[in-house]
């Protein structure tokens, strides 16, 4: 099953080809997209029922550090780092003089003195490069891409599988331990892309395969499951959270995608602030749910419309395999409202919806 492609390939990439995964690029990665024995419906519902693991070593990783590095980030990236201590981590975006979201990125606060950036896969080296020409003397910003994997434990025993491997768990969400487990090191965050409780440890590369193996050793008596990043997909869709490159970019700002809460809208300088406090609380489009209603599976770049008019462009879509039925996240005019009935072009069929605020299933408590 497994698809021969020429990416970048991540420490795991001998385990998944051994289970038979289905490789496919994602960000120049080789990366797995689903596991046989179920494919995504599978592995999605273990992850929302029990537990699953996922490779997410294609991610970037940096560091900045030396004196005033959380300042300096905290002068560039849009979230406020003072509103976190050291020990949290704090989701956030790296934007343009126009507001478009450059990547958006995840911030380990160690210090003052050191922050660990986790951007997308693609965007790394961009993100490294506008950070590396700004620093000020003094500090230095380091390409760590290829140096830590980050394994994603999803699910609502993902504690339990952690204990499994004496591992920490129990802290609060976005915050992250340190600590050491069998002579290497790992970071240990209350985070995740599903929507379900979990964590994500970030070790040394070649260290991947010990921790790897040590989970899916210990899942099997869960009913856990190896998970590609189809279900990461279907997952993260159906809480509605935003995927770079595709319900953000460059030409889609944080206002649109609704991710203005991670925005510091009193700090007196972030790249892209002008435009984006230009832009807030009357953007020209603005990001929604939309429930199906029909028989069809939106897709990104699906038109969508209201009575007829073109109002705007589906960004992700969807099976939902929690729902049995698709969803999709779309940006459409500001005149748009939740409960309005619109219609998606599906390949040249009309597909009816629904305009809905997700996220689309019931929120579990973190």
């Amino acid at each position: 099953m497994t698809n021969s492609t020429s990416g970048r390939t991540s420490p795991l990439h001998d385990r998944h080809v051994a289970l038979g995964a289905k490789m496919a690029d994602f960000g120049g990665w080789d990366m797995p997209i689903e596991y046989p024995g179920g494919g995504v419906v599978a592995e999605h519902t273990a992850v929302r029922e029990r537990v699953g693991i996922f490779d997410v070593s294609h991610l970037g990783k940096a560091t900045v550090a030396g004196p005033g590095a959380a300042a300096f980030v905290n002068t560039c990236l849009t979230n406020d780092l003072r509103r976190i201590q050291p020990g949290s981590a704090q989701y956030t975006l790296c934007c343009n003089e126009t507001g478009g979201a450059v990547d958006d990125l995840i911030a380990y606060l160690r210090s003052d003195e050191d922050v660990f950036l986790i951007p997308n896969a693609a965007n790394t080296a961009q993100v490294v490069g506008l950070l590396e020409d700004a620093a000020p003397e003094g500090v230095s910003v380091t390409n760590r891409h290829d140096e830590f994997a980050i394994i994603a434990v999803q699910g609502p025993r993902s504690d339990d599988l952690l204990q499994a491997l004496e591992l920490p768990t129990g802290h609060s969400y976005m915050s992250f331990v340190e600590t050491d487990w069998h002579g290497q090191p790992l970071t240990v965050c209350r985070t995740g892309y599903t929507g379900e409780r979990g964590y994500e440890l970030v070790g040394p590369w070649d260290g991947a395969l010990q921790v790897w193996d040590a989970l899916a050793q210990a899942m099997e008596p869960m009913g856990g499951l190896p998970c590609g990043l189809g279900s990461r997909d279907t997952l993260r869709t159906e809480m509605g959270y935003a995927l770079h490159g595709q319900d953000l970019s460059p030409q889609i700002s944080p206002v649109q995608a609704r991710v203005g809460w991670a925005v510091g809208w009193k700090k007196e300088a972030f790249w892209g602030r002008d435009a984006l406090l230009a832009e807030r609380g009357h953007p020209a489009r603005i990001a929604h749910g939309l429930r199906v209603t029909g028989r069809g599976i939106p897709r990104p770049g699906c038109a969508v419309s209201r009575g007829g008019e073109p109002v705007g462009k589906v960004t992700s879509g969807t099976f939902s395999p929690t729902l049995k039925h698709g969803i999709a996240l779309a940006l459409l005019g500001p005149d748009v409202a939740v409960g309005d009935a619109v219609t998606i072009d599906v390949r040249g069929r009309a597909v009816e919806a629904t305009v809905v605020k997700p996220p689309f299933i019931e929120v579990k408590p973190s």
